[in-house]
């Protein structure tokens, strides 16, 4: 049960894109379309879980015993740009048309700062394995229900008229403001730390 409390924090409570503000250029990027956002998602699903886990396993592994842990940015970018590759070549191979809409979004996962801050977050927090990943996974959840959201309300609002000075960026910067605004709701209702500290970690 807590874990599941941990995840459903992790996607509503400390949304990385609307609660934290990390990931906005993909966010904004490719949510035109909900196919495409959905194709976004599930990729960084898949990163930012496996990121994470081997994030900390580097970070615990190698350059804790090293002493070397100020390279932890350097090393978890490369871990990063490597599950990046692997994502791109397997879309590319298994959905062109998917990997053509994704475009050069989908290399700049690579610097997507949401995946690189989930695995700082981690770090900081000081989370276990299991707790690395969950967040991991939860913050990919989060980043995919914000894009798919924000795809529908744009695919919705696209043939409606509106002032020509809202169409496009405008509109969907002022989108992502009442999206943020709403996610605030869900703060206080899970409390992370009080999670934590029922698990005994």
């Amino acid at each position: 049960m807590n874990y599941l409390l941990f995840i459903l924090a992790a996607v509503f409570v400390n949304n990385y894109i609307l609660s934290q503000f990390l990931g906005i250029c993909p966010f904004l990027g490719v949510s035109k379309k909900v196919e495409t956002a959905a194709g976004m998602g599930v990729a960084v699903i898949f990163v930012m879980t496996l990121a994470s886990a081997a994030t900390y396993l580097i970070y615990n592994l190698i350059l804790v015993k090293l002493g070397i842990t100020y390279l932890y940015n350097i090393a978890f970018i490369l871990v990063i740009a490597a599950l990046v590759q692997f994502v791109e070549m397997f879309i590319k191979k298994s959905s062109p048309a998917l990997y053509q809409s994704l475009g050069v979004y989908l290399p700049l996962i690579t610097t997507n700062c949401a995946v690189l801050g989930v695995a700082v977050s981690n770090m900081q927090a000081g989370y276990n394995f299991i707790l690395s990943v969950l967040n991991g996974f939860g913050g990919a959840v989060g980043f995919t229900v914000a894009i798919i959201l924000m795809a529908g309300i744009r695919e919705r609002v696209e043939g409606n008229d509106h002032p020509k000075a809202f169409e496009g960026f405008p509109f969907a910067l002022i989108t992502a403001g009442l999206m943020s605004i709403a996610f605030l709701g869900f703060q206080g209702l899970i409390n992370v730390s009080t999670i934590v500290k029922a698990m005994g970690l």
